[in-house]
């Protein structure tokens, strides 16, 4: 079989979200998969940490950029020979026409629930593109059962025409690490003195950070570390790091490189996660993975995925926030019952799973197609 996937969201090189959501995926595609064959499109030359070319693994490079997806990659599904049997997009946005049968994913509504954390561009985008894309495609993969709910509820869509594949992490990167040597390095590089909390995410307004921010204020003898790269509408956040108050609470480092960040996972007094809507959130397992205990939201998707492994805490108010921290880093019984269960719990998802389970859905909706 031809499989033809839209790769443009695993050819980035700082990789979160669906950036690491489509590399994963193509990565471990192309090792489970030896008799299909895959055309992987893209308006950019694949950068080389992907999957290198074989006879079963081509890439097709091709523009003009603007309008990518509406109108390069329909005239080329057209036109280019052969044509694939399936194609799929790890994203919200299809080809606007299609020739071939088609799978796309779907994360979250976010966007739905909390449209003004969105721009207004973006919100558009995703609002007319996500629509007519969910008309067209034969199938929807999507992160969670909290999503497939949504997107069956608002969408009207066919429940048996939802899948949920759950992402996973990269089990060889991800584990404790208890050099508190290399811990001390770790933390010394980003200016880290003393007992910490740990974020990790797209600065953008549904992370509730503002929030965070205000909670940790309150909490004597711990710093806030925000590793992330910005995202949109942050201007107010940066505004409170402003504030002489949280000044010296606060330490932002701007993107960080994932080998680092085992280490400070495992460093961290705990991972904290309160956002007002998440998919699924890859970085709480990761935590989890590293031993981390964790603290996060009580809504969207995050409970299914953290399970009894986690403090869940309602992210609309502060001092709910700081209650779930103070009890992590106050109880160390407690602490450490919740890092144990976390690694279990984390055991459960797998990149190599979520592709088995990709695969077998673009085989289905080919050979239903036939």
């Amino acid at each position: 079989m031809i499989i033809g996937i839209d790769g443009n969201e695993a050819n980035i090189a700082k990789r979160v979200g669906s950036g690491q959501y489509g590399f994963e995926l193509l990565k471990n595609l192309q090792i489970i998969s030896k008799k299909d064959i895959f055309f992987v499109y893209l308006k950019e030359k694949p950068l080389p940490d992907l999957p290198i070319e074989s006879k079963n693994w081509q890439y097709r490079v091709f523009g003009p950029k603007k309008f990518w997806t509406q109108f390069a990659l329909p005239l080329n599904l057209y036109f280019q020979r052969p044509r694939p049997d399936v194609f799929f997009t790890p994203t919200h946005y299809a080809p606007r026409f299609c020739p071939v049968p088609l799978v796309m994913t779907i994360f979250d509504l976010s966007y739905i629930h909390f449209p003004q954390l969105f721009r207004k561009p973006d919100l558009y985008q995703l609002r007319n593109w996500t629509a007519y894309s969910v008309k067209k495609t034969q199938a929807i993969l999507t992160i969670s059962q909290a999503s497939k709910n949504d997107i069956v509820k608002y969408y009207k869509v066919d429940p048996d025409k939802v899948f949920v594949t759950y992402p996973g992490y990269d089990k060889r990167l991800f584990k404790p690490i208890t050099d508190q040597q290399v811990i001390s390095q770790i933390k010394k590089k980003y200016g880290i003195s003393g007992e910490y909390i740990f974020f990790l995410g797209t600065i953008q307004p549904r992370k509730n950070l503002i929030r965070l921010i205000d909670a940790v204020e309150q909490l004597e003898d711990i710093t806030l570390v925000i590793a992330g790269k910005k995202g949109w509408l942050y201007n107010d956040f940066f505004e409170k790091l402003k504030d002489p108050k949280v000044k010296d609470k606060v330490i932002l480092t701007d993107y960080i490189p994932d080998e680092e960040l085992p280490t400070l996972f495992s460093g961290a007094r705990a991972f904290v996660l309160p956002s007002l809507w998440e998919g699924f959130g890859i970085p709480v397992i990761e935590a989890m993975a590293c031993s981390c205990p964790v603290v996060v939201s009580d809504v969207s998707s995050i409970p299914e995925v953290v399970a009894n492994a986690g403090v869940l805490v309602n992210p609309n108010s502060t001092e709910n926030i700081r209650k779930g921290i103070e009890r992590v880093i106050k109880d160390e019984n407690f602490a450490k019952n919740l890092s144990q269960q976390g690694l279990k719990q984390a055991q459960k998802f797998c990149w190599e799973k979520c592709a088995h389970q990709t695969l077998q859905i673009l085989h289905a909706t080919a050979s239903a197609s036939n």
